[in-house]
């Protein structure tokens, strides 16, 4: 299997950034729509809210397990997105945030015989990353090989603290 790379040149404007926000409250709506089927499915017993909701989150996103690393020009991000290839991945980047979402087509198949056993995976994916510092959204590489993605963020330049002198008016 071959690596799949991009490479993240220009900060996402208009649309796309857009597009992130539309999505993420897609999702936010669909998860609220199964945790209501669940509640209603239970009897409409009160109490257990959290519990439906974070039973539908898990049955509509994948979770995606990271992990976040901090150098002295760097951050990276590695991140497990099992299944997914990079064209069915969106990767947006803030100076303060990164956002990894995901969607992919998944195909059902006719099988014969009784299923015995059966763990289903959701086909979406999103997380929503605070990161330690500023980073500069025009240099961002992002690589995709078996499975882990890795992107290399590079930190904004800090500004050196400047001493002032005081003078009296006068």
């Amino acid at each position: 299997m071959s690596p799949q790379s991009a490479t993240a040149l220009q900060p996402v404007k208009g649309p796309a950034q857009t597009s992130i926000f539309n999505r993420m409250e897609e999702l936010h709506h669909a998860i609220a729509r199964r945790a209501f089927e669940i509640f209603e499915g239970k009897g409409r017993w009160p109490g257990r809210e959290l519990d439906d909701w974070l039973r539908a989150e898990s049955e509509l996103l994948h979770p995606m397990h990271l992990e976040l690393m901090e150098s002295d020009n760097h951050v990276t991000v590695r991140a497990e997105v099992p299944g997914f290839s990079a064209k069915e991945l969106e990767i947006n980047v803030e100076p303060r945030r990164l956002t990894i979402s995901g969607k992919r087509e998944t195909k059902d198949e006719a099988k014969k015989g009784n299923t015995v056993y059966s763990e289903l995976c959701a086909g979406e994916i999103l997380r929503v990353v605070d990161l330690p510092t500023e980073v500069d959204i025009s240099n961002v590489a992002a690589t995709l090989k078996d499975g882990i993605l890795n992107i290399k963020l590079t930190k904004t330049p800090t500004p050196k603290s400047v001493r002032l002198e005081l003078k009296t008016a006068g």
